[in-house]
């Protein structure tokens, strides 16, 4: 049951889904808009997702009628919309004050960390591998995410200001890509099968 290759297999495609490398700008943006992100939080936040996902993911969503489909589509909509922040430079996303925690659940743990891609990656993962190596994997994504979380201080200085910009960018344009690409996998799936 305890498979080192499964473990690794599974660590480097959830590593590929949750591009935590490549989140870094959107999280130093968002730690500039409200001040503070709480990573024990958000890390936490994303894990609960993760593994109720692995145990309970279809049943979760047949609950309230809604196919993985319709997650995939809610998730890339915010997204897009976190996207279309960072190039167009305009505010969708307000910071209150009152409530300067929920950034570290909305967007980072979820869609950021442990959005539809990640978590439709999960359902999928469980026709090939073992319950107790995805939760591995997961657990190992989560550590590396905690330390970037952790660093994105450090990262912010050492990069800069017009790094950040540029970075922001062009991170940008990639998630509205990203965005584009889960809706129309899971809005028009017959279509993009057959090349329409």
């Amino acid at each position: 049951m305890f498979d080192l290759k499964e473990i690794l297999s599974v660590s480097l495609i959830l590593f590929s889904v949750i591009d935590i490398l490549g989140s870094i700008p959107i999280i130093v943006n968002l730690r500039q808009k409200v001040g503070h992100i709480q990573s024990e939080k958000a890390t936490l936040a994303a894990g609960v997702l993760m593994i109720l996902f692995l145990f309970a993911g279809k049943s979760i969503l047949s609950l309230f009628g809604i196919g993985v489909e319709d997650f995939a589509i809610a998730g890339a909509l915010i997204i897009f919309a976190i996207g279309a922040e960072m190039i167009l430079g305009i505010e969708l996303f307000k910071s209150d004050p009152d409530a300067k925690d929920s950034a570290s659940i909305v967007p980072i743990a979820f869609p950021l960390i442990a959005g539809a891609g990640t978590l439709t990656t999960i359902l999928t993962l469980k026709a090939e591998f073992a319950q107790i190596n995805i939760a591995i994997g997961i657990l190992l994504n989560l550590i590396l995410v905690y330390i970037v979380l952790k660093s994105t201080g450090w990262l912010e200085r050492k990069i800069g200001k017009t790094g950040l910009d540029v970075l922001r960018r062009i991170f940008g344009i990639i998630l509205l890509s990203i965005a584009v690409k889960i809706f129309k996998t899971n809005a028009f799936p017959i279509g993009v099968e057959s090349g329409i």
